[in-house]
């Protein structure tokens, strides 16, 4: 599959699972939300979490993105890159996720909050850059 109509896809859908690879290299999946810009998904992630310790040691990933058609899908293969882990509420870490939540979301009611969470949750930001798609399209 072309990797630019599988992007194009993505960018209409939203159903997603994000697959990386255990220690024993088995998948591990999660459902997850990302903001897509070119090539590159953005997925807020904790620190503490499986996937993030998987992506420390093995940057490969997959990303399953459904369709709303029955059996209309796409999977992109691709590498993963971590920032740093939000550890003060004005790093660079927390401006990047504010400005994540605000591509995704809008405004947030009160950004000293949302920013103080961010650091207590340990979240940061992986960006995964697809380099091949497959799937079925309607």
């Amino acid at each position: 599959m072309e990797l630019t109509a599988a992007l194009d896809f993505a960018a209409n859908h939203s159903e997603t699972l994000f697959t990386t690879l255990r220690r024993d290299g088995r998948p591990q999946q999660s459902v997850v939300n990302y903001l897509l810009e070119g090539d590159a998904f953005t997925i807020s992630v904790t620190d503490t979490r499986a996937k993030t310790r998987n992506l420390r040691r093995d940057p490969r990933a997959a990303l399953w993105v459904a369709g709303s058609a029955p059996y209309e899908w796409v999977s992109f293969d691709g590498t993963v890159s971590l920032s740093p882990v939000a550890t003060s509420p004005d790093d660079a870490t927390c401006d990047a996720l504010v400005d994540y939540y605000r591509r995704a979301a809008g405004e947030h009611e009160n950004w000293d909050e949302y920013r103080a969470a961010m650091v207590a949750d340990g979240r940061l930001l992986a960006t995964f850059t697809a380099t091949s798609a497959t799937g079925m399209l309607a």
